[in-house]
């Protein structure tokens, strides 16, 4: 089957805004039809394809039933790691081999059948734009590959017990005082420094504390 239609849906106030935009013209070059919707009721029954990509909201019934498919990317390894920011977490574990899968939206969050699966690989040194541009990256080439190789996709049931990551807060960026920054330098990769920045909590104040890598220049001789 050769589709036509193909919207891609997000979150108006996502990060991935951006990265969505180039997704729809990269599948224009593609001689596809797309567009960008941040409202599911906008999303009319043409759209074969419906890519869910950084959105907020779980979508109804009667929507997904309009469309062949409707396909989230996820990072983790499904059923393994539910939830909310499953990126992030397992970057705080230590990780820097993280599973990405693309699978069919269900009515229920993370449960559908997995067609793509791969790996985003992270050195250890990248903070969280980086972060998410290598996420976003990865997103991209999934959803292309998807349109561009759906012949030979077999989508393949999840198996096994399913495990849940929270949903992340501001003051989960919270420092402890009493560890050292290599032991929370995890947890100062994955902060934002302008929406959810580090922070502390010493002799009764609080202390906000953004980080930023040198540019490379700034070290040359």
């Amino acid at each position: 089957m050769k589709f036509k239609n193909i919207a891609v849906l997000t979150s108006r106030e996502s990060w991935f805004v951006e990265y969505a935009r180039e997704l729809v013209e990269l599948f224009k070059k593609r001689n596809l039809n797309s567009r960008l919707f941040f409202n599911p009721d906008k999303i009319s029954e043409r759209y074969e394809i419906v890519f869910i990509l950084s959105y907020f909201r779980v979508l109804k019934k009667n929507f997904l039933e309009k469309h062949i498919h409707n396909l989230v990317v996820h990072e983790s390894n499904l059923p393994k790691g539910k939830g909310w920011s499953p990126l992030f977490w397992q970057i705080l574990e230590g990780k820097n081999r993280i599973p990405i899968v693309l699978f069919e939206a269900t009515e229920k969050v993370d449960e559908g059948k997995i067609f793509l699966k791969d790996y985003i690989v992270y050195e250890g040194h990248e903070l969280h734009d980086e972060i998410r541009e290598k996420q976003a990256r990865k997103t991209i080439e999934l959803c292309l590959k998807f349109v561009e190789e759906y012949s030979k996709l077999r989508p393949k049931r999840q198996c096994g017990k399913s495990t849940y990551y929270r949903r992340r807060t501001p003051q989960d960026s919270k420092l402890d005082v009493k560890k050292t920054l290599r032991k929370q330098f995890n947890l100062l990769r994955i902060v934002d420094n302008e929406n959810f920045p580090a922070f502390f909590y010493y002799k009764g104040h609080k202390y906000i504390l953004k980080i930023y890598k040198e540019r490379d220049d700034l070290n040359a001789e």
